[in-house]
């Protein structure tokens, strides 16, 4: 197996009439999937391109999941651009990227041309009648190695610049294996899809799904400002599986919505994205405690995922939730500040290697070369290793816990501060729905934006009681609404850039 289309094919196989995909009532078979995205293949296959990159424009559909594995049936990697993406994010992904063509439907045909030119586009309309080519299919297929990219998405860069991280098919084998045998995936499992398809976590829900003979339920966007509705949608549809980021799942328990419906026919939860407040995970425990859930954590240049922790005890409101230990075939390992390996209860950078990690940065060597690295603790041999600008340490049950982002390490009053650790005390406090901790380097500021009903004084004693002075916030700003960005986690970006607005609009 050197391509993940061949686990598919093998799913497809199997069970060729069980959905693979549905959207609402539109429900799409493996063989119906698999053959349409031969089909357009078999038209894209002509243009003479190899381990290119097509970008794909649609909403979230069947038919995106059908353009995404065209491109890669063609010899090529894909990028998703969501209809929803702010257009100045595509056109700078777009500039990086220079893609040899766009696939999208007659819907989005204004859209498509605003961004390229009219010979760069091709519909779905016409891709997808064109005849199955087997001898195409196959001379492309004979080509390739597992370690051709599969894939590049797009993470924020740091200068404003978007990266794009180049997964192989390798990595997708290697990750889908662990995912399905590590969480039992099976032709039972329904995923409830809540992330875009531009987001990692996405490569959890769909390829899971798709390798297991599952089926992915694309839940509407909406339902996630109305959690009522949500469940329903998830007992309509049987939902058994879920991999949301910690914000959506504490919508569901924020809004009291157990106390009027629960997800009848759910076995398991997985999150990642953000860190979990235990506050909001005793809510779902509570009221679903036969459900599995499991912190997963890792960044998109590890496929998805790199440790992984199933909940097996309790934890009180104001713990740390662990990210436990290292996936089956991606070691981790953390490393101090003077380089040497982190030891029980020491604090060190994360470090990642196996088959699990990307290739690197598309077409951006200086970013490649920071976080792809030898691997620091021996040179006895070529050995490249992702350091991912996570802080964590191990704890006395031998578990990785998180301390926060490096870069989110700060010096205030002489004291060196995890931000997250006063995210994690504020994220505890009854009646608070939502935390982000910032630092204001130039005037020296901690600054606490909360969403909850608690006023500021009472806020501040509870966290006088909780923190010490220097980590005290000194400035404390409550919004009715926490701003979220595209892949439903807390919008951090805005935040930092509009928080002296959001202090004025409190005065």
């Amino acid at each position: 197996m050197k391509n993940m289309l061949a686990w598919l094919e093998k799913t497809e196989e199997r069970v060729p009439d069980s959905i693979a995909v549905a959207m609402e009532d539109e429900t799409w078979s493996y063989g119906h999937l698999m053959k349409t995205a031969r089909q357009m293949a078999s038209a894209l296959i002509p243009l003479g391109k190899r381990r290119c990159p097509m970008v794909v424009l649609f909403e979230k559909s069947p038919w995106c999941v059908a353009a995404m594995l065209s491109v890669v049936y063609s010899g090529n990697f894909y990028v998703v651009l969501d209809d929803r993406m702010p257009e100045e994010r595509m056109k700078k992904i777009l500039d990086s990227l220079e893609p040899v063509l766009m696939i999208t439907d007659r819907a989005h045909e204004e859209m498509a041309e605003h961004l390229l030119p009219p010979e760069c586009i091709r519909y779905r309309e016409d891709l997808e009648m064109a005849e199955e080519r087997q001898e195409l299919l196959r001379a492309v297929r004979e080509d390739q190695v597992d370690t051709d990219p599969m894939y590049a998405l797009y993470t924020s860069g740091s200068t404003g610049m978007p990266k794009g991280a180049l997964v192989s098919h390798r990595a997708v084998m290697a990750y889908t294996e662990w995912v399905v045998s590590t969480f039992s995936f099976g032709d039972d499992t329904v995923l409830g899809s809540q992330t875009p398809f531009y987001f990692s976590m996405s490569v959890t829900d769909l390829f899971g799904a798709l390798r297991s003979g599952g089926r992915l339920q694309i839940i509407p966007k909406k339902l996630f400002s109305f959690p009522l509705a949500l469940v329903e949608y998830m007992n309509r549809y049987r939902i058994n599986t879920i991999y949301w980021v910690p914000t959506a799942l504490g919508l569901v328990a924020n809004w009291n919505t157990f106390a009027y419906a629960k997800p009848e026919y759910l076995k398991m939860v997985l999150f990642a994205g953000e860190s979990m407040p235990n506050r909001l995970l005793n809510i779902w425990r509570r009221n679903l405690p036969d459900v599995l859930y499991a912190n997963l954590f890792g960044p998109t240049e590890t496929t998805d995922i790199c440790t992984y922790y199933v909940v097996d005890r309790e934890f009180s409101d104001e713990e740390t939730l662990p990210i436990g230990k290292a996936c089956s075939n991606c070691n981790v390992f953390a490393v101090t500040e003077e380089g040497k390996e982190a030891g029980p209860g020491e604090m060190g950078e994360l470090y990642a290697r196996g088959s699990f990690l990307a290739l690197g940065y598309y077409r951006n060597g200086e970013k490649t070369r920071e976080a792809f690295v030898q691997n620091p603790l021996h040179d006895d041999y070529p050995e490249i290793v992702y350091r991912t600008g996570d802080l964590v340490r191990w704890n006395e049950r031998g578990e990785l816990l998180y301390l926060g982002r490096k870069d989110f390490q700060i010096k205030h009053m002489g004291y060196r501060i995890e931000l997250g650790e006063i995210e994690a005390a504020a994220s505890a406090v009854e009646k608070l729905e939502a935390v982000v901790c910032l630092y204001e380097q130039a005037a020296d500021q901690i600054i606490l934006v909360y969403q909850g009903k608690i006023a500021k004084e009472k806020l501040a004693k509870i966290l006088e009681e909780k923190l010490p002075a220097y980590m005290m916030p000194g400035i404390l700003i409550r919004v009715k609404q926490m701003p979220v960005n595209a892949n439903g986690k807390m919008d951090r970006t805005y935040l930092k850039n509009n928080y002296k607005t959001l202090m004025e609009q409190q005065k």
